[in-house]
């Protein structure tokens, strides 16, 4: 019997390969470097959504139980260190979006005060 050329990887190296993006995804938000993240996020999704359609090994022996178990603990360490680094960020950009958002309508109410139409506005 011939083996398949394109074999498909197994749970365990599954969350292997996701181990190992979410280390290098610690490493991208502790140097801020966003696009590597996201990128490196994009693999991980990937990688998620195969385990997903990965049918699981029931046979898999005690010692690949407790690897995987690992593997899982390590992942969710790494996404609560991106975590600490990201949160800031966003609050960030969060307070960015929403002061120019209070900046638009307070132009817009002054606008309106002023007899101007409002950007936006049909004028009478």
């Amino acid at each position: 019997m011939m083996a398949t050329m394109c074999q498909m990887p197994s749970q365990i190296q599954l969350y292997e390969e996701m181990s190992l993006l979410s280390s290098r995804m610690v490493e991208a938000a502790r140097a801020s470097d966003w696009d590597n993240l996201i990128e490196l996020e994009q693999g991980v999704t990937s990688l998620r959504n195969a385990l997903m359609a990965t049918p699981e090994d029931g046979s898999a022996p005690g010692t690949d139980l407790d690897r995987k178990r690992s593997l899982i603990q390590r992942i969710l360490e790494d996404d609560a260190e991106i975590r600490r680094h990201t949160e800031p960020w966003m609050e960030h950009v969060r307070q960015f979006l929403g002061d120019n958002a209070r900046r638009r309508d307070v132009q817009k109410a002054y606008a309106a005060g002023a007899g101007e139409p409002a950007p936006g506005s049909f004028g009478a």
